[in-house]
């Protein structure tokens, strides 16, 4: 077999094992497929994980709030970085189907009017051998047909094509990312709501308890250190609220730059923490379904797609390239008569080129092109494992979540029975200052970890969604 028959067959013998049908198991092992199950903690409602199920596009209506189904809506019609990746999108729509019309018959029409004199001391190329000056009108059509023997003009608009679903996968990557931003800066907002409400309550109760103190104090019953013990604890408690209120604030920014808008407006409804539901039954995609689904995978593997055309596209240069080239037309000193008597004129014209030296040039374009195979094979393989390991955090956290909660919950109802309980003592005079600071610092501690274990279990439920695959679609239509 020749040289350049050789390069032919290994190209497409390469590129064949991405360019076809979509088999993205040859490519590298998948995990054993999970075990449906049930997390059913003692202080919150169960969830079940049914392996196989189909994830709703919609995810985010299971959290049942109408308030973050109206911010879902407004985000994924006004949110900027859609608008990016859609126009990206059409962009390589239109670029694919300029590569596909760039491989069909180009038809081009060109007039000339053109005016010389010539020297007398040259022959005039005109049939009247005694005029030196004229017009000369010139109409032709020309038409070239690049003949694509070898499928290189068929691998480069399978590349662009590859490009343009990648482009459309990115999208969805991007809707998925961006609703799933959303949810969770919602839900963190509701926990800050929360731990402020709690920390405000222990700053309440703290200031009562100086009150106590002080009046305690002259009757006599403590001393100053015991008030000053006590105000230091105070202190504490309240510079733990502006950074609270500072989170939440920037979590409203968030949100509203998600929305599309402008950080520092006025915040639209939220819903507090008692409004999100938790979702009971959440669906978990098989190892197949996740690299199937995940739209950042399936982005990845349209890449090994064009990369792999790309390749061919690279071998073939180096092969010959048919082209038919054809033109038709008329030329006249007069316009009208360029089409008439013996004025017309037409030409077809066959031709094969053969690269035979550019200086390595294609050799090490070729070369390059392996290359960038693969890696995009590599960045594929690296984007399935860590889809993997996404879905296993999120089930490992929604699991670590539910022992989490009910900790919590225990902590936070002992704490508080004990705060109670230490306060009247020390109303009493049966206890000192240091079990009270001791039982308030550890109720305004519990409450805060129980509201933290609510939000992890709905911000992991977010992360299963994310990480099974979804394409959430607006349906407020399309973008203006």
């Amino acid at each position: 077999m020749s040289k350049p028959l050789f390069l032919l067959s290994a190209g497409l013998a390469l590129a064949g094992c991405t360019a076809g049908k979509r088999q993205p198991e040859t490519l590298l092992p998948l995990p054993p497929a999970r075990v449906s199950e049930t997390i059913a903690p003692a202080s919150g409602p169960a969830q079940r994980l049914t392996v196989g199920a189909a994830t709703p596009a919609e995810w985010w209506k299971g959290f049942g709030s109408a308030k973050l189904d109206a911010l879902v809506a407004e985000a994924l019609f006004h949110n900027n970085d859609l608008a990016t990746a859609e126009a990206n999108l059409r962009q390589a729509q239109e670029q694919a189907k300029a590569v596909g019309s760039g491989q069909g018959p180009q038809v081009d029409a060109n007039y000339q009017a053109q005016r010389a004199q010539i020297s007398r001391a040259l022959a005039t190329p005109l049939l009247d051998a005694n005029n030196y000056l004229y017009t000369l009108h010139t109409a032709q059509l020309t038409v070239a047909y690049p003949i694509d023997v070898f499928g290189g003009g068929r691998s480069k608009i399978r590349s662009a094509r590859a490009a343009a679903e990648a482009a459309g996968d990115r999208l969805a990557a991007a809707r998925t990312t961006m609703v799933a931003n959303l949810v969770q800066a919602v839900i963190q907002h509701a926990a800050l709501d929360e731990e402020i409400a709690a920390t405000r309550s222990a700053i309440d109760s703290d200031r009562a308890l100086v009150g106590l103190l002080r009046r305690r104090q002259a009757l006599g019953d403590v001393g100053e250190a015991d008030v000053a013990a006590q105000e230091t604890a105070l202190a504490a408690v309240e510079a733990t609220l502006p950074p609270l209120e500072r989170q939440r604030r920037h979590q409203e920014g968030l949100i509203a730059q998600l929305r599309g808008q402008a950080a520092g407006g006025s915040a639209p409804d939220l819903p507090d923490l008692a409004e999100l539901r938790l979702p009971v039954d959440l669906p978990v995609a098989l190892p197949s379904e996740v690299v199937a689904n995940r739209p950042d995978v399936r982005a990845a593997e349209a890449q090994v797609r064009g990369a792999a055309a790309d390749l061919r596209s690279a071998v073939t240069a180096r092969l010959p390239a048919f082209q038919l080239t054809g033109n038709a037309g008329g030329t006249a000193l007069h316009f009208l008569d360029m089409f008439a008597g013996g004025n017309p004129f037409f030409a077809i014209v066959g031709s094969v080129t053969q690269p035979v030296f550019h200086s390595g040039q294609l050799r090490h374009q070729q070369h390059a092109a392996e290359a960038a195979l693969g890696a995009a094979q590599s960045q594929y393989r690296a984007a399935a494992i860590q889809a993997f390991l996404d879905v296993d955090d999120a089930l490992s956290g929604l699991r670590s979540d539910a022992a989490a909660l009910d900790a919590a919950t225990r902590a936070d109802a002992a704490a508080a029975r004990t705060l109670a309980m230490t306060r009247r003592q020390v109303e009493l005079g049966a206890l000192g200052t240091l079990q009270l600071l001791n039982a308030s610092s550890a109720s305004s501690q519990a409450a805060v970890l129980r509201v933290q274990a609510q939000a992890a279990r709905l911000s992991d439920t977010v992360a299963l969604f994310q990480a099974c695959g979804t394409n959430p679609i607006s349906s407020t239509g399309e973008r203006p």
